[in-house]
């Protein structure tokens, strides 16, 4: 078989990981040549390529970003945009499709495969882990886990000037990041998108941990999250028509200062957050996603996505995937809220 592999959306820890299984797993294994679409849906556009071979993969397993580079391209904005994708498929006599993805990239690949008959599968991307259908996707322990070491470092800083620290990380509707990373981190309140937020309910923590003598506190807000009766202005859409989110960090630590007279500083972690190398579990669980990708191809089994199920890798319709957002569990939220104030 002849096999395309795209990577798509924001770069995360773990897709060259991915890559580098796919091509080990079908040119080794199964017998199968291997390519890769270059800036995620646009390759297919545009017909950029490049052959991915054992030698050329080899060593990927440690490497952060893509070496397919990445876009947030959407075919179906462009005038016979998925004819395109379809003609190119043909061009370079592609028999199946890998889209490594999220949310943005999998509902195309779904689209893709109801309304244009592509031969696809697709592989789970998204530091946010808001992806419906999977327990966790490959990236978000490495975020989670730098989100925690920012925390280590901002705890010293914090206590010496008695500042109230607050740090903005990911996720535009999902707090999986923050709460995460915040309960590792040990954070004093965290701020997810989805619950809505009384000022006074923050800083009345806030004034709490200052009686008990602690007189510093870090805050963890995730970019989506918002304050009661704040409404959102305007907001600016990437080409999937996403809000892009963000700002909130220093809005909070100017009403925390105001309201509470403590100093106060924002910081905001952005895209420190998907960079760098991937975590030992992110390269083990982008290895099996890869891996099992590439079984999926030779089996024909179309219009799939690899899944995390507790333990066991195991696949589902895509379109279960992109139906909805995975939001974040409240019940993991109540254990956070124990250690507010």
């Amino acid at each position: 078989m002849r096999i395309a592999v795209l990577t798509g959306g924001g770069d995360c820890p773990g897709l060259n990981a991915v890559i580098r299984a796919i091509v080990r797993r079908s040119v080794r294994d199964h017998n199968s040549e291997v390519i890769g679409y270059l800036e995620g849906w646009r390759g297919p556009l545009d017909n950029m390529v490049m052959p991915l071979t054992l030698q050329g993969t080899g060593g990927l397993i440690q490497r952060g970003g893509t070496i397919l580079r990445t876009s947030r391209t959407n075919p179906f904005d462009f005038e016979k945009g998925p004819e395109r994708i379809i003609d190119s498929i043909k061009k370079h006599d592609i028999d199946a499709l890998i889209a490594i993805g999220g949310e943005e990239t999998c509902g195309i690949a779904n689209r893709m495969f109801l309304e244009h008959k592509l031969n696809v599968v697709c592989v789970p991307k998204t530091i946010d882990n808001d992806l419906n259908a999977t327990d966790f996707t490959f990236g978000f322990d490495t975020a989670v886990n730098i989100v925690a070491e920012a925390l280590d470092r901002l705890h010293t800083t914090a206590e010496s000037h008695n500042r109230v620290l607050v740090c903005e990380v990911m996720g535009r509707h999902a707090g999986w990041i923050a709460c995460y990373g915040g309960i590792a981190g040990g954070a004093d309140f965290i701020l997810v998108p989805e619950k809505i937020y009384p000022l006074k309910e923050i800083t009345d923590a806030i004034k709490k941990r200052h009686v008990r003598g602690k007189d510093f506190s870090i805050l963890v807000v995730a970019e989506g999250a918002r304050l009661e009766n704040e409404s959102p202005e305007h907001e600016e859409r990437n080409s999937v028509g996403q809000s892009k989110r963000g700002g909130v960090g220093e809005r909070l630590a100017k009403l925390i200062e105001a309201e509470t007279g403590y100093e106060t500083r924002a910081m905001v972690l952005g895209h420190i957050q998907r960079g760098g190398t991937p975590t030992a579990f992110d390269r083990v669980l982008a290895t099996r996603f890869g891996v099992h990708a590439a079984d999926l191809v030779l089996e024909k089994k179309f219009g799939r996505m690899v899944s995390l199920s507790g333990s066991k890798i195991t696949d589902v319709p895509i379109a279960d995937a992109v139906d909805s957002l995975k939001t974040l569990d409240m019940d993991l939220y109540k254990v956070a809220e124990v250690f507010f104030g």
